[in-house]
Parts: structure tokens; sequence; C-alpha cells
């Protein structure tokens, strides 16, 4: 197989972070405001991440609308387990962060031990890929519960709650900017943008009177779920985030041998 996962791109960042937030308003839309349940909400979008999932896991390279709807219904999934356990099961923030750490570090040392590497530009087969999805989901759980405990901790607003998660993704890139590991630097930015994600969905659909904006969940859904569609479907149509592009793009074409 190809490479299954985009190339790390500022068009990689913008999407996920774009898909954090619908993860968080998306998921509040359907269980609150359409009145399916906590439950009911979690089953549905369950079931149709195993369809894209499987659709995914049969294709043979990166295929951006795959790729990316596979993302936009994990972050759902994610949120939905963290709330599951916060609303339904009553079990404290602190705990849910600390289990989904501990389960974060084992899959990373299970998937180290098994392939010898962490890195996403070589997703090249079935196990690395499982992988790749299995620690995709987990963080989108534990920057879930991170996030909420932050809040529930600090008593912030919907906009002032945006500032410690950027300012902590700025802080990884000036540590890879001055020679912290790669896949390290990557995997701890791709846990931080999911509580920015969502906190950036608490401002823009809360209320004005709670110091948001006032679009609703289902106005920030469909905002920025247009926006990951058009970004999705520009990559698309020129490649600029596959990494098989990149590599034949950068690879000398062989000289030519001039006959007499």
């Amino acid at each position: 197989m190809l490479n299954k996962v985009p190339e790390v791109t500022v068009y990689f960042w913008v999407i996920k972070i774009l898909c954090t937030t619908v993860g968080e308003s998306f998921a509040d839309y359907v269980n609150e405001t359409l009145g399916f349940g906590l439950t009911n909400t979690t089953l549905v979008f369950s079931a149709a991440l195993v369809a894209v999932l499987v659709a995914q896991f049969r294709l043979s390279r990166y295929v951006p609308g795959v790729y990316w709807l596979a993302v936009v219904l994990i972050s759902v999934v994610g949120t939905l387990l963290t709330d599951n356990l916060t609303d339904a099961r009553g079990v404290p923030l602190w705990i849910s962060s600390t289990v989904f750490a501990v389960l974060l570090a084992g899959v990373f040392g299970i998937w180290y031990a098994r392939e010898r590497t962490l890195s996403i530009h070589t997703i090249v087969t079935t196990p690395r890929e499982s992988f790749y999805w299995l620690t995709v989901l987990v963080t989108f759980a534990l920057g879930t519960a991170v996030g909420d405990w932050t809040l529930d901790l600090t008593g912030w607003s919907a906009g002032t709650s945006i500032l410690l998660p950027l300012g902590l993704i700025l802080a990884v890139l000036a540590a890879w900017r001055l020679g912290a590991g790669p896949v390290l630097s990557f995997w701890l930015a791709y846990i931080l943008t999911r509580p920015l994600g969502a906190n950036i969905g608490d401002f823009l659909s809360s209320p004005r009177s709670d110091g948001g904006l006032g679009l609703g969940t289902l106005g920030t859904s469909v905002l920025f779920l247009a926006t990951i569609l058009a970004v999705v479907v520009y990559l698309t149509i020129t490649d600029k985030d596959r990494t098989e592009a990149h590599h034949v793009l950068s690879t000398p074409e062989p000289a030519t041998e001039t006959r007499s």
C-alpha cells in the first residue's frame, strides 16, 4: 500500500481543528437539540464510523474524502466516549483523563514494540493503520476529558478557554523548531488540537450572554462542515497533501542515455 494518511501540512492542521469543533458541536446538536439522547447518538455515530473505517481500510492509498470523513466521525465518537463516562456514568473527569492517558501510552507502547516506529509517514500496512486509528480515537477522548476538566477547574469563559490549548500548541511548535522530536511533537499537538477545536466550537455556539457568538450548535456545525468539504475538495483536485505525490516531485528523473 501507499501511505494511507496525508502529508502534515497547514491544510492538515486546519482540517483537524475544524473536525474537532464539529465533533463537539454536532454531537451536542444531535444529542441535546434533536433529543436523540446520549446512548442513541453514540450508537448512530459509532455505526457510521465503523462503516467508513471499513471503506478506509479497503483502500490502497490515501483518499482525502474517505480519510477526513473518518476523522469527523471519530471526533464525534471520541467526544461521546468521554460524555458517556461523565454524564451517564458519573465518572469524574480527572479519572477519565488519567484512564485515557494510560490507554494512549499503552497503545503507543504496543505500536512501537511491534513496528519500531510511531511515524505517520509510513502507514503502509494494515497493522500500522489499525494502531493509527486507535490512537486517533483515544487522543480525541483524552483531549475531550482534559479540556472539560480544565474548564471545570478554571471556570473560564468560552472565549478565554481558547488561549490555553492555543498557547500550549505554540509551545510545542517552538520546541519542535528548537530540535524536539518530530513524532513526539506531532502527537502532542494532535492531542491539544482537540480541546482547542472544542473550545472554539463552544465559543461560536454559546449564547452572547455567556460570552459566545450565538451561532448555536447547528450553525457552527454547518459552517465548519462546509469549510471542511471545501478544503477536502481542493486537496482532492490538487493532491497537495499526498505523500507519494511529493515524493515523485522531489525525486530527480534518471539521466537518459544519449545515442550516437
